[in-house]
């Protein structure tokens, strides 16, 4: 078995993974293995990434022959025993399932039970077409961040050239397979910056900013929009821009914005205890027994669900939950809820952020 220690000096992260864990805690690993099935294929490298004395590092375990996969195994438990936290990429499905499998094969005692798994793949993968990529692979997204890879061989390639090594290690082999892994492992240090998008779509925004704008739009009509002005507490890579409902979202660096349309008209607010009003029909309203009681019997009926509702023409804001009650509809079968843009509501900054909030985690929903 042969190893490979490796200082990555100027390295620095671009995201605060500290945020997740302590540095010191956590262990990056990624495997090379000749094929997708424990069973029939072999497991032929470990790599780890680990930070220790305020720099980054890559061990790596190959294994020079395919007999010594068991002791890759136990260099690389024995190293991960010191670790609290494992991050790999998409290690759900491959990596891991692969080791346990092989660890039984071999009746090896190893399991990954003391460590508390972060897998990238899966906190980045729902969100691929908010981010407009063609898939999640970790060269993807290395490719969307504009990072480049010394490596010039896929994992499939590599295999062949494994085994062209276990009959003639050559120095171009060898070194071929400790490269490609070593970049896969920098290549997930590299990507972790994807991981504020995450951030953004599943932690609450702060609004620094809210204002009202008049526009004209294609067909020549003013219309009216809110617009949010988002603080950020963590830092976009690139630029993201997304829209749906009539809502858009632009985020660059440490900053966002959300226009909202502003809609004037005339929307229903319905009471769900229709059996205590009165529908006046000259009137198209509702009111409580206790005031409509005052009213002339012609002049009134027994309200029902579809005729239990006061109107108001005023200033609304869309919502797809009941963020803010009372909530105003169009028509009673309407799913589109609005909420009045009240002057209290205008100098609630906490209401807005959870409003921004609201609308960013609506908008992520529908790619």
């Amino acid at each position: 078995m042969k190893i490979s220690e490796e200082t990555l000096e100027e390295f620095s992260l671009a995201y605060p993974l500290e945020n997740i864990a302590p540095l010191e805690r956590i262990l990056f690993f990624d495997i090379e293995t000749t094929g997708f099935t424990a069973a029939s294929a072999h497991l032929y490298m470990i790599g780890c990434a680990y930070y220790q004395a305020e720099k980054w590092h890559i061990i790596q375990w190959l294994a020079e022959n395919y007999e010594e996969e068991a002791r890759v195994l136990d260099a690389f438990f024995e190293f991960a025993s010191l670790y609290q936290y494992l991050i790999h990429f998409n290690g759900n499905n491959f990596d891991i399932p692969f080791i346990s499998q092989k660890c039984t094969q071999l009746s090896l005692p190893y399991t990954f039970e003391h460590l508390t798994g972060i897998d990238l793949y899966r906190r980045i993968s729902p969100y691929k077409f908010f981010l407009k990529l063609p898939n999640c692979k970790q060269k993807t997204l290395e490719q969307f961040l504009g990072i480049e890879r010394e490596d010039a061989f896929s994992g499939g390639e590599l295999i062949g050239i494994y085994n062209d090594y276990v009959k003639s290690p050559t120095e171009f082999s060898e070194r071929a397979i400790f490269l490609h892994n070593a970049d896969d492992l920098r290549g997930m240090l590299n990507v972790l910056p994807m991981l504020s998008y995450y951030d953004l779509l599943n932690t609450p925004v702060k609004a620094k900013k809210v204002q009202a704008n008049n526009y004209i739009d294609m067909h020549g009509e003013q219309k009216r929009e809110l617009l949010i002005t988002i603080s950020l507490p963590f830092f976009l890579p690139r630029p993201i821009s997304a829209s749906a409902n009539n809502c858009y979202f632009r985020g660059e660096g440490n900053e966002a914005t959300l226009k909202v349309p502003i809609y004037e008209e005339e929307l229903k607010y319905y009471y769900s205890n229709y059996k205590d009003y009165y529908y006046l029909p000259n009137e198209d309203v509702a009111l409580h027994k206790s005031v409509a009681s005052f009213v002339d019997k012609e002049y009134r009926v027994q309200a029902t669900a579809a005729t239990c509702y006061t109107r108001k023409v005023s200033s609304y804001l869309p919502q797809w939950d009941e963020l803010f009650s009372p909530f105003f509809v169009r028509d009673p079968k309407s799913k589109e809820l609005f909420f009045e843009l009240t002057d209290e509501m205008k100098r609630n900054r906490e209401g807005f952020s959870a409003y921004a909030t609201h609308i960013l985690q609506m908008i992520a929903a529908t790619y």
